[in-house]
């Protein structure tokens, strides 16, 4: 199930309910209200709300749904599974977030220390390497 909350900022909160590992986790994120994403979200909101049944009072007074709709109803309501992989991600993100270090990883993977820099370093001192290697091999070579 999903649920949104318009805000007075222009943003959209989705909550969207995943089933990891037989618990249910739910997932929460607020984008903008021009956003593709908040735009199929509330088109399906939309469809959602004009999909439910109209209500038919049985003689005892209890609502019963039946026969197709009924079964839609209950094949659409599924949750969706979520990987370890996704549930990993949502973890450290969530982490991120509570210890307010967001910014501080940003500024130490943009530095000297940051891994992307150290790997682009490395990467480029292979192919200085293979270049040197290369023109001593085409000078021994005979002409």
């Amino acid at each position: 199930k999903e649920s949104e909350k318009p805000k007075d900022s222009g943003k959209v909160t989705i909550t969207k309910v995943f089933d990891f590992a037989g618990e249910e986790v739910r997932v929460t994120k607020e984008v903008d209200s021009t956003s593709k994403e908040a735009k199929s979200f509330l088109k399906q909101q939309e469809k959602w709300q004009s999909a439910a049944p109209a209500s038919h009072p049985t003689v005892s007074g209890v609502k019963r749904p039946s026969g197709m709709s009924s079964l839609l109803g209950k094949i659409g309501s599924k949750k969706q599974k979520m990987s370890t992989l996704e549930k990993s991600k949502l973890d450290w993100e969530n982490f991120k977030e509570e210890e307010g270090i967001v910014e501080e990883l940003a500024i130490h993977n943009r530095g000297k220390d940051g891994y992307i820099e150290r790997k682009a370093f490395l990467e480029r001192v292979d192919h200085r390497q293979f270049e040197i290697e290369r023109d001593i091999r085409l000078s021994r070579m005979k002409p």
